[in-house]
């Protein structure tokens, strides 16, 4: 989930930017700091978006920058367990699907994609089912359930986000919209 937080931290204004616009300075120093951070409270610090207040600035002797405490707003993506996201598969392996869900990406493990078995079709870079009439690739659109939640911050990548596609109004958005076309017109029929 995306959200809008007020933050604060102290910045470093390197001594070159000295002079100039203390605002912009300040913002581009807390976007070089704190974009594409991941902190296990907040989560992924996806974009500052303004500054509300620039404290006095300070000196430490022996560095010539300047420090200011600084209030800002965020963009921040933070999962929570048990929430519906929808992503672009961006990877398959025989294991599963990669699934880009905003800021970080999460695993579709084979056995959480259907209730059909589904194999690696390696040759084509697809997960088939057993029946052969579904698969998932990459470039496919889906909505699944975050499970499970393991979040490094001091090595990102080695952050895990464990997905669902086995529940009710879960899977690749085209068999979603296959289900409700099909359901609809058994009502009509009926």
């Amino acid at each position: 989930m995306y959200k809008k937080m007020k933050l604060s931290d102290t910045i470093r204004v390197a001594p070159d930017l000295l002079g100039g616009d203390v605002q912009v300075n300040v913002k581009n120093a807390l976007k070089e700091k704190l974009e594409g951070r991941l902190d296990k409270q907040i989560g992924a610090i996806v974009a500052i978006t303004n500054i509300e207040r620039v404290g006095e600035g300070h000196i430490l002797v022996g560095d010539g920058a300047v420090y200011y405490d600084v209030d800002f707003d965020a963009i921040v993506f933070s999962p929570t367990i048990q929430e519906v996201v929808e992503g672009e598969v961006v990877e398959t392996v025989d294991f599963g699907a990669f699934v880009s869900i905003g800021a970080m990406d999460g695993l579709l493990h084979v056995s959480q994609i259907t209730d059909d078995f589904m194999s690696y079709d390696g040759k084509n870079g697809r997960l088939v089912s057993k029946t052969g009439t579904r698969s998932l690739g990459e470039g496919d659109k889906v909505r699944a359930r975050i499970v499970a939640l393991s979040i490094n911050e001091r090595e990102p990548r080695e952050s895990k986000i464990g997905l669902t596609m086995r529940q009710n109004a879960l899977g690749k958005l085209e068999w979603l919209e296959e289900e409700r076309k099909a359901k609809s017109n058994a009502q009509e029929e009926v």
